[in-house]
Order: structure tokens, then sequence, then C-alpha cells
């Protein structure tokens, strides 16, 4: 590109400044090289973006970046001339360490903004409100594994066990009878066997019998007291199996953030949700992204998830098919800000284009474009 020196500069600034329109137009006539310069150096400012991705604000797909923040960060990038280079991070901890060192010039992705944060970034003007919410399993409280687990804890397993050997004790000594005394019973082990086994819990569970009586009244006899037996049998395991779904019931659904006491909670390291629930001294597991936290807790590592409210609510509702689902409000409210570095020359310049977006409107059609017209 051609240069000019001090005397041929100052006279095109005497000129710009007397001849107003007229002048610049003369100006860019004699030194159109220099207007295009400026014009791409205007255009063309170049900076590094960091990104966590967490749908829907920040979404992947054929290796672009897509999602509500992503496309509100483009909109100022037109605004303001800038020209983005994306590095991923797998951890809110991170995106902010990064923004702290300076490795990037500014954190896209939906960031809470927090007093701890606040001291070694800075933030700019708000542009969402979250808070925290409280994802489950879908699955019933009374469901078949839960009263196995129950029952085997409380020991009634056992005793049903016990029971059982008993029954087939039963069995077994009938059969010896009845082989020795019914000409007419079936000669082969497993039908004599299984006729009997068939007698025995019926006797167990209706108190009816349809055996042929060998033994007189000591039959009766026996058959009675095996009966009453029966009923008290019957009546222990289901008052035992009721029982335990009451109890199941009472201590393993959540309803709120009071009912996560004692329960192991899922969150994402580095996030506010985990330094919101281990201030609240409830034990935590961490994960790496929202889809392991999903997996885990399906899989029981967790007995649930407390994580980003919009965040939450967005996996909810594009995936009606897992087995999750969200329970109570909104708790600890916050806002989300974009993260640049302290003294950043680009915190001003975007604050105020962030504020010009909010009042024509342009943020809340985001807002309703990926999450609807519901919050």
């Amino acid at each position: 590109m051609k240069k000019y020196g001090v005397f041929e500069c100052d006279c095109l600034r005497w000129v710009t400044r007397t001849f107003g329109i007229v002048g610049i137009a003369l100006v860019i006539s004699l030194f159109p090289e220099a207007g295009r310069a400026q014009d791409q150096g205007a255009a063309s400012r170049q900076v590094t973006v960091g990104v966590y991705e967490s749908q829907p604000f920040v979404i992947r797909e054929n290796g672009q970046y897509a999602g509500m923040a992503i496309e509100l960060w483009q909109s100022l990038e037109d605004k303001l001339r800038l020209s983005s280079t994306y590095r991923s991070y797998p951890s809110y901890r991170k995106l902010i360490e990064a923004v702290q060192n300076g490795e990037i010039d500014a954190a896209v992705t939906n960031l809470t903004i927090t007093r701890q944060r606040a001291q070694s970034i800075a933030f700019t003007q708000p542009w969402y409100d979250s808070g925290l919410r409280i994802m489950t399993p879908s699955k019933s409280a009374g469901s078949f594994q839960n009263i196995i687990d129950g029952l085997s804890d409380s020991g009634h397993l056992t005793t049903f066990a016990w029971l059982l050997i008993l029954a087939l004790f039963a069995t077994v000594i009938i059969t010896l009878l009845d082989r020795r005394l019914d000409s007419e019973f079936p000669r082969r082990w497993r039908e004599g066997l299984a006729d009997n086994f068939f007698h025995t819990m019926s006797i167990l569970t209706t108190g009816k019998t349809t055996h042929k009586n060998l033994l007189g009244w000591i039959g009766r006899i026996w058959s009675a007291l095996w009966m009453v037996l029966g009923v008290a049998i019957i009546a222990y395991i289901t008052s035992s199996i009721t029982s335990v779904m009451t109890t199941t019931s009472l201590t393993s659904q959540i309803h709120s953030l009071s009912d996560l006491s004692g329960k192991t909670v899922g969150v994402l390291g580095g996030s506010v949700g985990e330094d919101y629930v281990q201030n609240l001294g409830i034990r935590t597991r961490n994960y790496d992204s929202l889809d392991a936290s999903i997996q885990g807790l399906i899989a029981g590592e967790v007995d649930a998830l407390v994580g980003d409210a919009p965040v939450l609510e967005y996996f909810a509702h594009s995936q009606p098919g897992k087995p999750v689902r969200l329970v109570g409000s909104v708790f600890h409210p916050d806002k989300y800000g974009f993260g640049f570095p302290l003294q950043s020359e680009l915190l001003r310049p975007v604050t105020l284009e962030l504020l010009g977006l909010h009042e024509r409107g342009e943020i809340h059609k985001l807002r309703v474009k990926y999450f609807g017209n519901t919050r």
C-alpha cells in the first residue's frame, strides 16, 4: 500500500476540515488506497471468543456454532465490525480462567454473573434472567425396583426366602406321604412335587384345598393349622409390601430444595449450581457436561440434578422421551452476561450495543425463538 508523508497527511486533514463532504470526496478521489485501507481496518478487528457448549445458548452443529448466545454475539459483531475466532472450553471454570489469563478476548455462553466471578473478570449488561431448578428421574417412587430395594433393606426379602423354604419343605413331606398312602398318586417325582406344591400354595394363599385327606382326623387338624398359618403369612407379606411402598414414596420423592437433604445431587463442575448446593451442605457429584449428568441421573448415580433453569427446561422440552422431569419452581434467581478481561476495551461498546438490542426488542425475539413465549 502507498504511504504518505506528514505534509501530505496534514494537507488531507486541512482539505477535509475546510471543504467538508466535498473535501472528503476529493480526498477519496486523490487517494483511493487510503480510503479502502481505512474501511478494511475498521471492519476487520480480530477477536478470540471462548465458548462453553450449553444448549440452547451454544450449540455445535457440523463444525459451526449456533444458539441464542452465539446469535446475540453475531449481532454485536455486525454492529462493532468484529471478526471472531471461536475456542471451546470444557467447563465454566476453564472458560473463566481463560478470560482472566487473557487467552481470549470474550466469553460467550450462558455465563452467570456473580460477585465472585466479577472480581476476576468484567461482565456486560445482563441479557437473560435465569435461576436454578431441580431435575429428577421420572420413574415412579413405587416402581418395582424401588420396592425390591426397600424390601431388601428392611430384611423382608430374607423372611420371604425362609417362608418359601418352609413351603418347599412342606411340599416334599406331603409328596412322600402321598406316594406311600395314595395308590393313584403320580409315580414320577416331578409330577408329584408339582401337584403338591400347587396344593401347598393354594392353602397358603386362598385357604382352600382340593387334595384328598389320607390321614383322617390328623389330616384335618393339620390342614386347619396350615390354613391359619397361610392367613398369617399372607397378612405379613401384604403389610410389609405396603409399608415399604409407603416409606419409599415418602423418602424418595423430591419436590423442592428442602427435599435434597441427605441426597446426592449432580451438578456441572464450576457452575453456580455447584457452589450453591455445596454451600447448603448437600453432597454433590460433578459432571463435565449436561449429557453426562443426565445419564448419571437416569443410571441412579445421583438422586437429582441442580442446574440452570433454562438449560434444564430446554432439555426436557427437546428430549421428551428421556425418563426425567422438572420439579419445583425456579430458585436462586440470577442473570447471564458476556465476560471480558478486566479493563477490556470491548466491554463498554459491547454493553452499549446490548442495551440497544434490548431496547429494540431484538433480545426478546431471540428468547422467544429458542424458548417460546412462556417466560
